[in-house]
């Protein structure tokens, strides 16, 4: 279906809109899409009556297709163009039923048909309005919605960035415990090998140099150790005469800790006190070196940086309080040691003179080690003018070994009046020892030298065997199957061994401590001293034994510390040449 209206004038165009609108209803057009098309085509019909002429308005609905069709309404000027001018106007609208526009009434000239179409736009307004009130309350909705959407973002934003500060707190916190926890395990790795440190020692003076090496820089920046009355090191006179800081004497005498600064130091255990006068911009801690007894000083220190950590106080006077036990240890050490020396010194004998054979004595204590007391030497006369020389070595040390040492001496003397061999000697001292002390052990050697017999007579028990120099410089090793060590639980009957004993022979008694290494064992120590003692001239041994005795120790000790002490007897039969000349007229010993 298809109209055409003619329109030049106000009054055409609004029967002409009339007239569209109608088919646009009777087209079954939507009262929207009506509206839309009416108000597109007005404002289109007064833009042409402004310009002015005729214009020729044409309707066109097309036959639908799948229930849907086409409402196409065209607008051109009525009076004759050329061909290229502009193309008509041109507005179309949809509608979803079927219809073709042939119900739509013609539009009257009255004033009632007028009034009745300007009702029917108004209708169409109200349903456009009513829609866009509809189209408004959606659009209230979704705003609504999108702004409990938004309160809900800002919400789960604000929860996110809480969680977030939750989150850094928590990881700041583990950073802080973690680095706290390293710091303690810091601290007890430090305590634990500095106390290992400390306590390796015996030697107070080592210990009083070892304690700035131990805490200077990590833990302090300057270290001063202030000893008491015997307590005190090499330095004692200096510490004697240079005044030290109040809070020093205050630790002493009160025994707290105390902490000398312009600032309280708010340390655990210690007390605070005014800035040392001696050094006001230094902060001091100074520490009591405290033992079950008396004080033994005072350990005073410094800051590494402005002021000590409270952890750190603590770890350093719980490392004083275990200095003061390996120094008071220490202490205790030395003075048993000085009175075992001077016990075992007293107790070793004044070498007797025999015409024809010469005796040195060397004893060494050991150079560190409370291994002091068990090894003995003695010379002696029998009654049927024999001359015995032994050597012993009692296990353990200390007083207890010097104590038995002497009784061992001592029976050894006696059994030794009744005569009898060096065998019978050691089976007798055997049975001795071990109804006396069933846990105490000894090793000994005797030699035997009877006047112009050109023979020594020796046995052994458990000991390191002697060596015999000849006076052509070989050197034997005596080591004839000896006894067992003296007190051990087993009856034995220990022999005698003899050997040539030529004039310029040079016999080698010794203990263990001379020979034995603990990286080497005692065989290497034992070629040692036959090396040793190889070197010599024979005229050395028959002019200055006491010298030859000095310079067989040197090569043999020179080279390391020994934890054990050292006996050394030397028994030289005098050359020929060297009686000779002591029989001389001159007298002159050469």
């Amino acid at each position: 279906m298809s109209r055409t209206w003619n329109v030049s004038t106000v009054t055409d165009a609004a029967r002409a809109r009339i007239a569209t609108a109608r088919l646009a209803t009777a087209s079954g057009v939507t009262a929207v899409e009506r509206t839309r098309l009416v108000t597109a085509l007005t404002a289109h019909l007064r833009q042409c009556l402004t310009k002015g002429g005729e214009w020729r308005l044409g309707v066109q609905v097309p036959p639908s297709q799948g229930g849907s069709g086409r409402f196409v309404v065209e607008v051109a000027s009525a009076a004759h163009r050329p061909p290229d001018t502009q193309p008509p106007w041109r507005v179309t609208a949809s509608f979803p039923v079927n219809g073709d526009g042939s119900g739509a009434e013609p539009v009257g000239d009255d004033a009632e048909t007028l009034a009745e179409a300007l009702f029917s736009a108004d209708e169409d307004a109200a349903v456009l309005l009513e829609k866009l009130d509809e189209q408004e309350q959606l659009v209230a909705f979704h705003r609504e919605e999108l702004h409990q959407t938004n309160q809900g973002v800002l919400a789960l934003h604000a929860e996110l960035d809480a969680a977030g500060w939750a989150q850094r707190e928590l990881f700041a916190a583990e950073q802080k415990a973690h680095a706290e926890a390293e710091q303690a395990r810091g601290r007890l790795t430090f305590l634990a090998d500095a106390s290992a440190a400390l306590t390796a020692s015996l030697n107070h003076d080592a210990i009083v140099r070892l304690l700035p090496g131990l805490l200077v820089p990590r833990y302090a920046r300057t270290v001063d150790v202030w000893l008491f009355a015997e307590g005190e090191d090499e330095g004692a006179d200096e510490h004697r005469s240079r005044p030290h800081p109040a809070a020093a004497v205050l630790a002493a005498r009160r025994g707290r800790p105390q902490y000398a600064a312009d600032h309280p130091g708010g340390l655990p255990g210690v007390d605070d006190q005014p800035p040392s006068a001696l050094e006001p911009g230094r902060p001091l801690l100074c520490i009591p070196l405290l033992t079950r007894g008396a004080p033994l000083g005072v350990l005073t220190l410094s800051p590494p940086e402005e002021r000590w950590d409270a952890d750190d106080a603590v770890m350093l006077i719980e490392l004083t309080r275990r200095a003061s036990i390996a120094l008071e240890n220490a202490r205790r050490f030395e003075h048993n040691r000085d009175i075992a020396e001077t016990l075992q010194r007293a107790l070793l004998t004044d070498l007797p003179t025999t015409p024809g054979l010469h005796l040195a004595a060397r004893y060494l204590p050991a150079t560190h080690g409370l291994n002091i007391g068990g090894d003995w030497y003695d010379a002696f006369r029998q009654p049927d003018g024999s001359l015995i020389t032994v050597i012993g070595d009692v296990t353990g040390h200390g007083l207890h070994a010097a104590v038995m040492m002497s009784q061992l001496r001592t029976a050894l003397r006696a059994y030794a009046v009744d005569g009898g061999s060096p065998g019978e000697l050691l089976t007798r001292l055997h049975t001795f020892l071990h109804h006396l002390q069933p846990d105490l052990y000894a090793t000994a050697v005797i030699a035997r030298f009877r006047p112009d017999d050109p023979t020594l007579t020796w046995a052994a028990a458990g000991h390191p065997p002697p060596v015999l120099r000849t006076p052509d410089g070989q050197v034997h090793t005596l080591d004839a199957k000896p006894g067992a060590m003296l007190g051990i639980p087993l009856q034995q009957e220990i022999g005698d061994h003899t050997v040539p004993l030529p004039p310029g022979s040079t016999l080698a008694l010794y203990t263990d401590g001379l020979v034995e290494r603990r990286a080497q064992g005692i065989d290497p120590g034992i070629r040692r001293l036959a090396t040793a003692l190889k070197v010599f001239e024979p005229t050395d041994l028959d002019r200055d034994l006491e010298g030859s005795a000095d310079r067989l120790l040197q090569p043999l000790l020179h080279d390391s510390e020994h934890d054990d002490d050292v006996c050394l007897l030397l028994c030289h039969i005098r050359s020929d040449v060297a009686r000779v000349r002591e029989a001389s007229p001159s007298g002159t010993r050469l």
